[in-house]
């Protein structure tokens, strides 16, 4: 069954009737084809939205439409690299998270480009990482992010030809990510995924990035096989530590990052795996991902400026969104107001001394939660 999004403007909101996948899946569980989607035009704001985060939200967008590079893409404007695939995936999620689609809606044009040039930089690649020029020495993160934005694309209101060419791309992109994942051995053969794809080694953030994209790619029909899901599942359940949060990595260990350790809180979910609170059943991997909560909660407050402070509540955001109830009613206004006193001028932001697509888009990500497009944030 094949999706279909109804379009509505930033300002006059279309209040989703979220009927994407079910409430708990578990990681192993069989997702055929992409759910429907359904949306009534309405005016009615989602819960704890307002007038200037609409505004917020319409400035980030046009700021991402004017920066728009004419092959599709936006680069880095940091001084790591350009990594194209990283910053035209997450714009792409700026603009689906809107309502807009390659098909219809205010950005469609805008998602349409950026769609064709990720799948540009797929096809390209024999192998089927997905990169680009720039971004080479740390390929996973591209391959990640790209891979997500491409199949919260799959299965909207694409023409078949595009549809086709998204599902070959994925095809190949999972295999790649397969591959890569690295072995901590027996008993349970737990894996991550570090920087590029032959390391055989592992990282957090590259390993929560790997995670939501496979899991966003079973969402919508790919092939992805149950045990690499387990096996990434069961990595981050090793790196957790005794406080709650979640270690840089299996081989160095060290002491919890509070990013990754948000990162964890969304990928766990991806995977179907819940806290008591967020509709787990009991038992060891309820308290586990209860444990971690507890940790960001206590060590990851929106008013605090810390290091990778956008990449984290990026996660962060996404995590809470899912669990919901009163964790992500005492959330979303701090990181909503925040976010709207951190917005530049011209209606982007800064994001962690990467560049102002990066924060933008990121930024944009989270205001945006509340209308509940995005399907891999599905609660």
């Amino acid at each position: 069954m094949k999706r279909k999004l109804a379009w509505f403007s930033v300002t006059a909101f279309v209040l989703a009737a979220l009927m994407l996948l079910p409430a708990r899946t578990s990681p192993t569980a069989p997702l055929a084809m992409p759910a429907a989607w359904a949306a009534p035009p309405s005016a009615v704001l989602p819960d704890m939205m307002t007038p200037e985060t609409l505004k917020a939200v319409d400035k980030g967008l046009e700021y991402l439409a004017r920066t728009q590079r004419n092959d599709g893409s936006w680069l880095n404007s940091g001084s790591m690299g350009a990594y194209p695939a990283v910053m035209s995936s997450l714009a792409g999620l700026a603009y689906l998270s809107s309502g807009s689609t390659p098909e219809t809606g205010k950005y469609a044009k805008n998602v349409r480009r950026a769609m064709l040039y990720v799948l540009k930089l797929a096809e390209s690649d024999p192998n089927g990482l997905i990169s680009g020029q720039g971004g080479e020495g740390r390929s996973m993160y591209g391959h990640g992010f790209g891979m997500l934005f491409l199949a919260q694309c799959y299965g909207m209101d694409v023409d078949k030809e595009f549809g086709e060419r998204i599902r070959k791309v994925l095809d190949k992109a999972v295999a790649v990510t397969v591959k890569a994942q690295s072995d901590l051995g027996p008993p349970k053969h737990a894996g991550g995924w570090i920087y590029t794809p032959d390391q055989n080694s592992d990282e957090g953030s590259v390993t929560v990035t790997q995670l939501q994209a496979l899991r966003a790619c079973r969402n919508a029909g790919i092939k992805v096989p149950k045990s690499t899901i387990e096996r990434a599942v069961q990595y981050l359940k090793y790196c957790q530590e005794p406080d709650g949060g979640i270690c840089y990595s299996a081989s160095s260990r060290g002491s919890s990052r509070p990013p990754i350790s948000a990162a964890a809180i969304a990928c766990f979910y991806a995977a179907g795996v819940y806290d008591r609170d967020a509709g787990g059943t009991e038992g060891e991997e309820a308290k586990m991902v209860a444990k971690l909560i507890e940790y960001c909660k206590r060590n990851m407050d929106p008013n605090r400026s810390e290091g990778h402070w956008f990449y984290s509540h990026f996660y962060m955001a996404q995590g809470f969104y899912q669990h919901g109830g009163q964790l992500w009613k005492d959330y979303f206004p701090k990181i909503r107001d925040k976010l709207i006193g951190l917005q530049n001028m011209d209606g982007s932001w800064e994001g962690d001394g990467v560049g102002t697509t990066y924060g933008t888009a990121m930024g944009l990500v989270v205001l945006q939660l509340p209308y509940g497009y995005l399907p891999i944030c599905q609660k």
